[in-house]
């Protein structure tokens, strides 16, 4: 199979935009290999007998080839090889973004951490990030685990030099709406931070989206994958990126006991894929796809007041009600 390695190769381009949206940090020859032998299996056993993260594998796998037309024959047709090479296609496509992204956001973060008009005290390069994490005074009270309190100097200086580590499911100041974590309503304000917003344009609308109206520009990544609403998976990539730009850490990667990206990022996605937080996930997809893409159908916009759409919805739900209680 003549497959080529070029950056412009259609998986290659697939896989940027699947590691940025649906699943960042695997192996994606594994990956496809592990899922074409479950497909066998899953004749004779549910996919509901297996582990929660080989299900979660399995969902990956799955959105994989259904977003791919023909990736599936490719897949099933094809020598041992053949998979392998198609998957390492995949994840030159993953890992092309994920740096490019990790190169841009460590510069571009710097511009979000104080209001516009304010100065980084004191100044950040935007090469080197040794001084950055917990060795600065903006950036570690943005990384400072919820719960704890940075303003405490036993805290900042524990922090600082690495007796207290933080595990990447000890989740950063940053996460939450106005820095502000509230222990007794842990959900209040998560996910919900200017710098996601700044780090998501950044990424997904273009650069020079962050400062402006929300609009998919052409040249943007979500407008050339047609992408009309925010994923679960492109705002745990968010998060993790994010937090990588602020750390102290030179290079990422997802073996880095130091950063535990690789923990941080599953620990977003367990909670955005956890059943049994639904409502609130629901809620948050909902606002995040209303302030990135607003003139998606995707936003559900609140219908205007008496317009006539308003009152063919009213006049229908009048009806329906009528039948409802005539069949009671």
């Amino acid at each position: 199979m003549a497959l080529g390695w070029t950056s412009s190769n259609p998986l290659v381009l697939h896989g940027r935009h699947f590691g940025r949206t649906v699943f960042a940090l695997c192996n994606y020859p594994a990956l496809l290999t592990a899922g074409i032998l479950r497909l066998e299996e899953l004749q004779d056993s549910p996919i509901e007998d297996y582990p929660a993260d080989v299900r979660r594998e399995h969902r990956v796998f799955m959105h994989l080839i259904e977003s791919y037309p023909g990736l599936l024959d490719r897949l099933t047709t094809g020598e041992d090889e053949d998979v392998i090479h198609l998957g390492e296609l995949l994840g030159k496509g993953a890992s092309g973004a994920r740096g490019d992204d990790t190169k841009t956001l460590k510069s571009a973060v710097l511009d979000w951490l104080v209001p516009r008009g304010q100065v980084v005290i004191p100044p950040l390069s935007r090469n080197i990030k040794s001084d950055r994490g917990f060795n600065h005074e903006i950036t570690g009270a943005l990384l400072c685990p919820a719960g704890l309190d940075w303003s405490n100097t036993a805290t900042k200086l524990s922090l600082k030099s690495g007796e207290t580590a933080v595990r990447g499911d000890q989740w950063p100041m940053f996460l939450y709406a106005r820095y502000d974590y509230d222990p007794e309503d842990p959900w209040k304000g998560l996910l919900r931070s200017d710098i996601l917003i700044f780090g998501f344009k950044h990424v997904f609308t273009s650069p020079s989206s962050v400062d402006k109206d929300p609009k998919a520009t052409r040249s943007g990544n979500a407008y050339l994958h047609g992408m009309k609403s925010v994923t679960k998976g492109s705002l745990a990539y968010i998060a993790t990126q994010v937090r990588f730009s602020l750390s102290s850490s030179s290079v990422f990667s997802r073996t880095d006991t130091v950063t535990d990206s690789e923990n941080f990022y599953h620990s977003i996605l367990d909670l955005l894929e956890d059943p049994d937080e639904s409502e609130e996930v629901v809620d948050l997809m909902m606002w995040w796809t209303r302030r990135i893409f607003p003139n998606s159908s995707s936003s559900q916009r609140d219908i205007s007041k008496d317009s006539a759409l308003s009152k063919i919805r009213a006049k229908r739900a009048a009806l329906q009600a009528r039948v409802n209680v005539n069949t009671t």
